[in-house]
């Protein structure tokens, strides 16, 4: 079976920063260690960005199933045997640092997207098609981030990522993003709603986690939300949107909210709220809205309202979170032989989705 991993990431190292331009090298993130540890011992280190401290992963090779070598891209061979093992044929990667914000200054914000973006580009191009990415577009700077777009169709980017929530000081619906989507559109690119956040947040460490399912987990499914809400698919009549890494049991409840929602507008009138909207019951079909899912979650349930069409399943590579799943073909197979999904939804799951949303 020919499979395609539809959410896998990289971690950032010193080389992703060898593409800033001679006048950004003062932005390159330097490595810190906690004051009161050994670097050489140390299980904690940061990236220093902009005079903010950054997490940067210390991660386990046997628990990972990964090597640095393969999780930095420093050996794009070896990465693409792994991928081999796995019977993966082409891994869609997006990144770790960028998942969140980290800075509040344009000039370093540019700097370091476009940097990933041509790093990202040179191990694509070695990987011979099997290595895929989305872009970091410098949302900053909208013109650029068209720009960054256009330049990494060319080196193997199949997607554009994007948060849920405020990149630039501006909602995800917002027309100032039109721009790149109706770019992303005409080069047949989906947008691609990783789970993260696009406002930094220089909070303690321990404080961070007191809000992560709220900032982090939050903003994909707010986006999804928000996109029906305001009507921006009926805008971009071919363009894809994709909900990564945020599961999928959310669903049935935002259909639920916006039934509820929309019928209540329909019957006030209510203008402020966005325009009139009659949903559809394949909405996801026919707003061309992907999510990815888990394989141990109520699928037969999921299922109903979404179709089988619609969903996508990633192995969470070079991440050992709760999203981690690498041997996702043979659980869902486990879930088909159950009874729990139809014949031939892993084919269409692993392979056919996939690669119509990524276009491949």
């Amino acid at each position: 079976m020919r499979i395609i991993d539809a959410d896998t990431h990289i971690d950032e190292t010193e080389d992703t920063w060898d593409y800033l331009l001679p006048e950004e090298q003062e932005f390159k993130p330097t490595v810190s260690y906690p004051s009161h540890q050994d670097p050489n011992r140390s299980q904690t280190r940061y990236w220093m960005i902009d005079g903010h401290r950054q997490p940067r992963m210390n991660r386990d090779d046997a628990t990972t199933k990964t090597t640095v070598q393969t999780r930095e891209l420093m050996d794009v061979d070896a990465r693409l045997r792994d991928m081999d093992a796995m019977g993966v044929e082409t891994q869609i990667i997006y990144p770790t640092l960028f998942l969140v914000g980290i800075t509040t200054n344009p000039d370093i914000d540019r700097g370091l997207r476009r940097s990933y973006n041509r790093w990202l580009s040179d191990r694509s191009d070695r990987s011979h098609g099997r290595l895929r990415w989305a872009c970091l577009p410098p949302y900053c700077d909208i013109d650029l981030a068209v720009e960054e777009v256009r330049r990494a169709k060319d080196h193997g980017a199949v997607g554009v990522l994007k948060k849920g929530d405020r990149e630039a000081g501006k909602w995800p619906n917002d027309e100032y993003f039109y721009p790149v989507y109706e770019e992303a559109q005409r080069l047949d690119m989906p947008i691609c709603f990783h789970v993260g956040s696009g406002v930094p947040d220089f909070t303690p460490s321990r404080e961070f986690s007191y809000g992560r399912f709220i900032r982090i987990g939050m903003p994909a499914v707010h986006a999804f939300h928000s996109f029906i809400l305001h009507g921006v698919p009926d805008k971009f009549p071919t363009l894809r949107f994709g909900f990564i890494e945020a599961n999928s049991s959310w669903v049935p409840f935002v259909l639920y909210d916006l039934k509820r929602r929309l019928k209540t507008r329909q019957k006030t009138d209510n203008v402020m709220s966005g325009p009139a909207y009659d949903m559809p019951n394949d909405i996801l079909k026919k707003n061309r809205l992907y999510v990815t899912i888990q394989v141990d979650e109520d699928l037969p349930y999921i299922v109903r309202h979404t179709g089988i069409d619609n969903l996508l399943v990633g192995s969470d590579y070079t991440h050992a979170d709760a999203s981690m799943e690498l041997e996702f073909t043979k659980r869902l197979q486990e879930r088909v032989d159950q009874g729990d999904l139809p014949e031939g939804a892993v084919q269409r799951i692993v392979y056919d989705n996939p690669k119509a949303f990524y276009a491949l």
